[in-house]
């Protein structure tokens, strides 16, 4: 089912991207699409049951939201630190343990907070994610967690699991 929907969703997008219906285009399309369902359908862990259910694309859009919010908050502390005489900077790696099973939400959440400014994802090993962070503000790590993956792994969740 995985290599079905996988075909349909790069289809789509393939559709998407060209915006023809002409016979070449559409065989073109249905052949990288594909050749992409093969190549990658074993990695593709969202089934078609979890595609067709509504709340998940209202979680997508919430989380959308609130991901642009926080990378604006983001891009603005880092310019503070950045243009400060002092440069008010801790860096350090911190481990954030992370509650989303599904290997697509983990990736999802190591991109999101690698997307925003002053933290980088460095490994995920197990069930703790590695994150540089540019201002380590507190070594509790119930706060930090909270800080760098609350919001997102809330909603990622929603959208994933």
């Amino acid at each position: 089912m995985r290599y079905i929907t996988l075909f349909i969703l790069t289809f789509l997008f393939w559709m998407l991207l060209t915006l023809s219906v002409s016979l070449p285009a559409l065989l073109a399309g249905a052949a990288v699409a594909l050749l992409s369902a093969l190549i990658f359908g074993p990695y593709f862990d969202l089934s078609l049951h979890k595609f067709i259910q509504p709340q998940r694309y209202f979680w997508l859009i919430i989380y959308l939201l609130i991901f642009i919010w926080e990378c604006i908050k983001a891009n603005f502390d880092v310019a503070y630190r950045v243009l400060h005489p002092a440069m008010p900077i801790k860096p350090g790696i911190v481990k954030v343990p992370l509650n989303i099973s599904s290997e697509t939400g983990r990736a999802f959440l190591a991109n999101s907070i690698t997307m925003t400014p002053g933290t980088i994802s460095v490994d995920i090993v197990d069930d703790i994610l590695y994150v540089h962070w540019i201002y380590v503000s507190s070594e509790d790590p119930e706060v930090y967690t909270r800080k760098i993956s609350g919001r997102f792994e809330r909603y990622i969740k929603k959208i994933f699991e």
